[in-house]
């Protein structure tokens, strides 16, 4: 049986930061970020399912948002504003994102590889996957300029801003529900929530 570097790489996640280029008062990596995109993709498709008709699989696309950012063991966090600065830079981007995704879905054992893929490589997953996982992401970067802004981090304010557009472009029923029920919590403190 041949030796796997797949997991060992997984368990990097937790040392490659986001937000590089701000100051913040918490840190997040990304392992941090993905498990919390995993509980806020599962709970949409669980809202789109029992209030708004949907036939999502919350499973199915809370695994996909574990492994959303995986890639980035092997690229690192580009961040927004460096990675969509222009058109071309965006487009070079995705190519090295597919080319990561594949270098890692190749470290698995080949009986494997089908398994994961659709987790792992971004054109392989189900589009309609796909999309409540980038919502759930935009969702948990909104969350984190709430939290970081009620600590008092002005740094957070521009993003939040860009984020308010970015919501109101990938608008969802089950969105508008998750930030006007859950995201009022990312305000307060410890004994307000308590």
């Amino acid at each position: 049986m041949k030796e796997s570097h797949f997991f060992a790489h997984l368990a990097r996640m937790k040392l490659i930061q986001r937000w590089p280029l701000m100051r913040s008062i918490s840190k997040e990596n990304i392992s941090e970020h993905s498990l919390q995109v995993a509980f806020v993709a599962h709970a949409l498709a669980v809202i789109k399912n029992k209030k708004f008709g949907g036939k999502l699989n919350p499973e199915r696309i809370a695994i996909k948002a574990m492994y959303h950012d995986s890639s980035e063991v092997l690229t690192g966090d580009l961040p927004t504003p460096v990675k969509y600065y222009n058109p071309e830079i965006a487009k070079e981007y995705k190519k090295i994102e597919a080319a990561a995704e594949k270098r890692l879905l190749s470290m698995l054992p080949e009986e494997l590889q089908e398994d994961f893929a659709p987790f792992l490589i971004s054109e392989a997953a189900d589009p309609e996957d796909a999309a409540v996982v980038k919502q759930a992401d935009c969702i948990c970067a909104y969350l984190k300029c709430l939290e970081e802004l009620s600590a008092g981090n002005q740094e957070y304010a521009l993003a939040k801003k860009r984020l308010d557009v970015t919501l109101k472009e990938r608008y969802t029923e089950e969105m508008d529900y998750f930030l006007h029920t859950f995201a009022p919590s990312f305000e307060l403190t410890l004994d307000e929530i308590s």
